[in-house]
């Protein structure tokens, strides 16, 4: 296969994984949106994480900035796939080469990677001389709606992008279940941005609720502006005592409560 071969195989497979990756993203912000920001609207309003209603710029500004990250993940992808048709990542194409066992493992590594991957890059660009030029975009939104979950500047865009390059070359992983670890990241970082909480009030006291994030503890963050800079897991976040000290309180109120409990 020649350069030219490479690139057209490339170019496409990129514009493939942008229309999935906007599908996707528009179904699960949208479908979340739909249910918490119009159907359930007043059912849910003691569910808000934060008091006010976000309004029409807010959204328009998040979707727009969503698409332009998008695009950014589609370059991303461009470059990382001209790797694979050299031979430089760790994708595979047949089902038993590394066995079917391995197929959820490589899957759960993917994950833990990320995890780790957002937590120590989502805490550096809350540096002074870094967040300004890479996460002061994401963070316009004080009051996130599921469609803030790719609301990202250029920069940003390219570092939340690094996992994936990351990921396959350092994993053997299935071209199948890095697309379902891709679906997984975009619904759980929509969920996270969610702005209402879904869980229990007694869900904190569970080992659950110790390991797994709730949309109030990004919510937190995006009030805060530091802490609670976790993504799937809190265990980085309890590790490094960067849980911000009201999480518990204001989870409790938003999933149902004390509504005196200070905010």
């Amino acid at each position: 296969m020649d350069l030219t071969q490479r690139l057209e195989r490339a170019f496409a497979g990129a514009a493939g994984e942008m229309v999935t990756t906007a599908v996707l993203y528009v179904a699960a912000a949208g479908l979340l949106w739909f249910t918490f920001y119009v159907l359930l609207r007043r059912r849910l309003v003691h569910r808000k994480v934060g008091p006010e209603a976000p309004d029409r710029p807010q959204v328009r500004r998040e979707v727009l900035h969503s698409l332009r990250s998008i695009l950014v993940f589609a370059a991303v992808t461009f470059v990382v796939l001209i790797a694979a048709g050299y031979g430089l990542t760790r994708l595979y194409g047949r089902f038993d080469k590394h066995g079917w066992w391995w197929l959820p493992v490589s899957f759960a590594l993917a994950v833990l990677m990320h995890d780790a991957y957002f937590y120590w890059t989502h805490r550096l660009m809350h540096h002074p001389r870094v967040f300004r030029r890479l996460h002061r975009t994401h963070h316009l939104s004080i009051n996130p709606t599921p469609w803030a979950a790719y609301a990202f500047g250029v920069g940003e865009a390219v570092v939340q992008a690094g996992i994936g390059p990351l990921v396959v070359c350092l994993i053997p992983m299935h071209g199948l279940v890095f697309l379902a670890f891709m679906t997984w990241q975009i619904v759980w970082n929509v969920f996270g941005h969610l702005g209402y909480e879904v869980y229990p009030r007694w869900f904190l006291r569970t080992w659950a609720g110790r390991l797994v994030n709730t949309p109030t503890h990004h919510a937190l963050h995006h009030e805060r502006f530091r802490g609670n800079y976790g993504l799937y897991f809190n265990v980085w976040d309890r590790l490094m005592g960067t849980n911000l000290p009201e999480y518990p309180a204001r989870f409790e109120k938003a999933a149902g409560g004390s509504k005196t409990l200070a905010a």
